[in-house]
């Protein structure tokens, strides 16, 4: 067997699968859109096998884009999970065939609690089909199995339909990035849309900060005692008039022997990069990046020190 050539043909099999579906969009689709636009409730999504897989991703999709969205087994909710089930919901079931015993059981639960029901078959003559509000056509040529068995191109269909309609209510819903963001938030990316300089900064009392009149020797101090490797300095009401940081203090002995009474003013990097608590954290990133520093400290309207971000901070948040 030629591996190369073998894999090849079960992606043209699965391609030409989607491609069917395509060719075969009706006004069904848009019928199965303002159904699900429509509910009011949440959308339960069911089978069993393979297509009860395909169903629990579909039902992933759904929720993780705006519209609430559960996975019901098919043969579960003959022993209860049928429960589940509300007025105002609506059902998406997927078979292939239509006539598997545990979707066709569910169905006159469905039909008395008076839930619309899509169908996403390959078998439009089927049970399923019959009883349905909409049917979603999911027939392929064949399957990539060389026995034509095993559900494959199939499932490819059924997959590819789920994340249509799951793409066009997200749309529909006008659901953006910040509400991607809300409904990720253990993930890289929804960290990356949501968490704000203010979420991870240090405050208040881990602030190091000095006023511009102290020597070096107190300046070192504050840094020495809160260990982020600088020191804010500010006027008398908590202005930020400069910083002061370690590679500061190296370069400062390089040119003085005995700098300890000299006051920061004299010594500190006059207008240091600085950032408002509510900026996203990449976005602190991007900018410590830019101009090659490790820490940013963060002022509101009136120009005060409010909080330091370090980059160690960013980086232990899992925004990257």
């Amino acid at each position: 067997m030629n591996i190369g050539r073998e894999i090849s043909r079960v992606l043209s099999i699965e391609a030409e699968a989607i491609n069917g579906v395509k060719k075969r969009i009706s006004r069904n689709f848009e019928k199965a859109v303002k159904i699900l636009f429509n509910c009011k409730g949440k959308v339960i999504i069911s089978g069993i096998g393979k297509s009860g897989l395909v169903g629990q991703k579909i039902a992933a999709t759904f929720s993780s884009t705006g519209t609430p969205s559960i996975f019901l087994h098919a043969a579960e909710a003959a022993h209860g999970d049928i429960g589940v089930l509300a007025k105002g919901d609506t059902a998406i079931i997927i078979s292939q065939s239509g006539e598997t015993d545990e979707i066709t059981g569910i169905i006159p639960s469905l039909k008395r609690i008076k839930i619309p029901v899509i169908a996403i078959t390959g078998n439009k003559n089927s049970t399923l089909a019959k009883s349905s509000d909409c049917v979603l056509d999911s027939a392929v040529k064949e399957e990539a199995c060389p026995m034509d068995l095993a559900p494959t191109a199939s499932t490819t269909a059924q997959l590819a339909i789920g994340d249509a309609l799951a793409v066009v209510m997200l749309k529909l819903h006008g659901f953006d990035k910040e509400d991607f963001a809300l409904l990720h938030p253990g993930g890289a990316l929804g960290k990356r849309l949501i968490l704000k300089v203010k979420d991870i900064m240090h405050t208040g009392r881990e602030i190091p900060a000095v006023v511009e009149d102290a020597t070096l020797r107190r300046g070192l101090l504050e840094m020495t005692n809160k260990r982020l490797g600088c020191a804010a300095v500010v006027d008398k009401t908590g202005k930020i008039k400069g910083i002061f940081t370690d590679g500061d203090l190296r370069r400062l002995l390089e040119k003085s022997q005995n700098p300890f009474s000299i006051k920061m003013k004299e010594i500190m990097s006059k207008n240091p990069k600085t950032i408002t608590p509510e900026t996203l954290a990449i976005h602190a990133l991007s900018v410590m990046e830019k101009y090659s520093i490790t820490v940013l400290l963060a002022a509101g309207k009136t120009g005060r020190v409010e909080g330091i971000v370090h980059l160690h901070d960013i980086l232990k948040s899992g925004v990257v």
